[in-house]
């Protein structure tokens, strides 16, 4: 067992401490003016994410989870509509569409970058749907309901394969929304535009998490949705005020989903890091490749693939016996975690979906062996190393 050594999962002490004064300038900002909620630091952020975004709009919101739930609303969700996506993320992702009043509907993930497996969209709705050409309306066999729209996940911090899931939806009348929520600056290369595009710019709306420990945190609570339709984004402010057209006017029932001031001046102060931190992943990412390619096949590293630039929210490993290797390396000092451990179909939460293990074989076997390794800008080399270093003693690889 190699010495004691403390590494951290992640690091949310540092970056603060190097952006105090610029962060606490923004709470005076606000503490002058008594702007707490909305206002031009909101209006400032959902310009400048964006343009970083590469879209026409963006919505500051409380979470992520509004982010989607507002963003399903916005795109006109109806009671009983069903909405595809995959088992392996955070139960927000289904939280968000039951709360909007959809149906879940799963398809399995690719194993090697863990995203939805186009393929398997594909044959859920050319097997167990019907398409009306003349209606333009694609209803699921076995429930009688409309299938609406389908959520491929970011994950990771890589973006899903968007060409054909695109290609999919347009051919079925389905809009896509995007899970961003980990994926903040990740790119993919549009074969069919001949051109990379930011993560959040190619669906209907893509919703953010700033959650703190996100790729862009905030100092709480937080998120966005950014899309380039602006009748939608208009709708979905009216969603976060209480839908209000304006103060005491309300057009619809909405909800108390806002982002308040402080936060948002907060992510500005931090956006204008975001790049950089993002690089300081991407390098300490490849230098876990090198070390841990010794390790193969007994450690399986991240694929990245050929058409996305990924921003590593998470670096996260594969090993037969994950459990012995999160101890192991627990005992050196080395924090881990799992994202994560029970696919959603198998959640208690999620009983009533009548599905059953084996249902999506590849996201179940993703799931009993992931293990994510620290990963944080501010993580040095050495911490890198040792991390490498324990990983390969627990699996008898050459230690270099």
């Amino acid at each position: 067992m190699a010495n004691v050594t403390k590494v951290p999962f992640l690091d949310l002490v540092t970056p603060h401490q190097e952006l105090q004064e610029e962060l606490l300038e923004v709470v005076k900002k606000a503490f002058s003016n008594a702007g707490f909620i909305g206002g031009p630091m909101v209006a400032d952020f959902e310009r400048s994410f964006a343009a970083f975004c590469h879209t026409r709009c963006c919505v500051g919101v409380n979470s992520g989870t509004d982010a989607l739930r507002f963003a399903f609303m916005a795109a006109g969700v109806a009671s009983g509509d069903i909405i595809v996506t995959v088992p392996h993320t955070f139960i927000a992702t289904t939280e968000a569409i039951s709360q909007a009043g959809g149906q879940i509907a799963f398809v399995d993930i690719d194993e090697q970058t863990y995203t939805m497996d186009p393929e398997k969209l594909r044959e859920y709705l050319e097997t167990e749907c019907d398409f009306d050409s003349q209606d333009r309306k694609l209803i699921e066999r076995a429930s009688k309901h409309r299938v609406a729209g389908i959520v491929p996940v970011h994950l990771y911090g890589q973006t899903a394969d968007m060409d054909p899931i695109l290609e999919i939806a347009q051919k079925y009348n389905l809009f896509v929304i995007e899970d961003a929520c980990q994926a903040h600056g990740a790119e993919y290369f549009s074969k069919k535009e001949n051109t990379w595009k930011r993560a959040g710019s190619m669906g209907k709306a893509a919703a953010f998490s700033f959650y703190p420990g996100k790729n862009l945190g905030a100092c709480g609570e937080g998120g966005a949705i950014t899309t380039n339709d602006e009748a939608m984004a208009q709708r979905m402010r009216m969603i976060r005020d209480h839908g209000q057209a304006q103060k005491y006017y309300h057009d619809i029932e909405g909800y108390n989903g806002r982002l308040d001031s402080i936060q948002a001046g907060w992510l500005s102060v931090k956006l204008a890091h975001l790049g950089s931190w993002n690089d300081s992943r991407r390098a300490l990412a490849h230098r876990y490749h090198s070390s841990l390619a010794e390790a193969n096949p007994a450690v399986v590293i991240p694929k990245e693939a050929a058409w996305t630039k990924g921003v590593y929210h998470l670096y996260v490993v594969r090993v037969a016996d994950r459990a012995g290797l999160q101890t192991y390396l627990s005992e050196a000092g080395i924090a881990t975690g799992i994202h994560y451990p029970i696919p959603l179909h198998l959640q208690k939460a999620y009983q009533h979906l009548n599905y059953n293990k084996g249902d999506f074989p590849v996201t179940e076997r993703v799931a009993a062996e992931i293990l994510s390794l620290p990963m944080y800008p501010q993580m040095t080399n050495e911490q890198a190393q040792v991390v490498a270093k324990n990983v390969k003693e627990f699996v008898g690889a050459r230690v270099s």
